[in-house]
């Protein structure tokens, strides 16, 4: 199989790429789907995708490392990853699942590329799969080096935020001074009912990004954005 290093026990191959509805459909033949795997894949992708960010960025915190692994582990990133070695078509689905498009849908091929490297950990074990893995992740790594830098100061502490204490920033505008056509608004963000940050801004938008500078500042200094307040 193109892209996926060759596997010495073929019959760990075969279960990841079997999707349950293809057991449905033939227990005859007492397979195995490959959801077990997927669930043993899904904790070492956790671990491998922790490990590389943890060496690439060295001066990024917990919230920031938490939030970017969430970001390339979801279903979306991972369809990526299974799209790069044309994974849909060595699925093995029953007939009803393959005639609705099951071998492009992101679930489908999401669980089967976690049930491929739960399967070559179980083959070849942790080395190799450190490899082949982080093949995906280095061809991958321009991008995550923009999203470190081009997220907007809100954006980016609701992300931390919700990562870190799985709460979402909320804002208040405390204050606006000036005439109508000239005024200065001051935001204030809060998270979880304590002040995090104040700002000003002409606008009460910009405002609000002026104290999500201010909060990155404070609680996440080795933000991109943080140099900004």
């Amino acid at each position: 199989m193109p892209g996926v290093p060759v596997f010495r026990q073929e019959a760990l191959l075969e279960q990841a790429l079997t999707h349950s509805s293809f057991v449905n459909e033939c227990p005859e033949l007492a397979l195995e789907d490959n959801q077990r795997l997927e669930f043993l894949g899904d904790a070492i992708l956790d671990f491998l995708v922790a490990e590389w960010l943890f060496e690439r960025y060295p001066d990024a915190r917990e919230g920031e490392l938490t939030a970017l692994r969430a970001h390339i582990v979801r279903t979306e990133g991972l369809y990526v990853f299974a799209r790069e070695i044309n994974l849909g078509p060595h699925l093995r689905l029953g007939k009803g699942e393959a005639a609705s498009g099951g071998r492009d849908r992101p679930a489908n091929l999401c669980a089967a590329f976690e049930a491929l490297v739960g399967a070559l950990y179980l083959d070849q074990g942790l080395a190799i799969v450190r490899d082949w893995v982080r093949g995906f992740l280095e061809r991958r790594a321009r991008e995550i080096d923009e999203r470190r830098t081009s997220k907007d100061a809100k954006s980016l502490l609701q992300e931390y935020v919700q990562a870190d204490l799985h709460i979402t920033p909320t804002y208040q505008i405390v204050h606006e001074e000036g005439p109508d056509h000239a005024k200065t608004f001051t935001a204030r963000v809060l998270v979880g009912g304590a002040i995090w940050g104040e700002g000003k801004g002409p606008s009460k938008q910009l405002a609000e990004q002026a104290a999500a500078e201010v909060a990155l500042k404070t609680h996440y200094p080795s933000s991109p954005n943080a140099s900004r307040a």
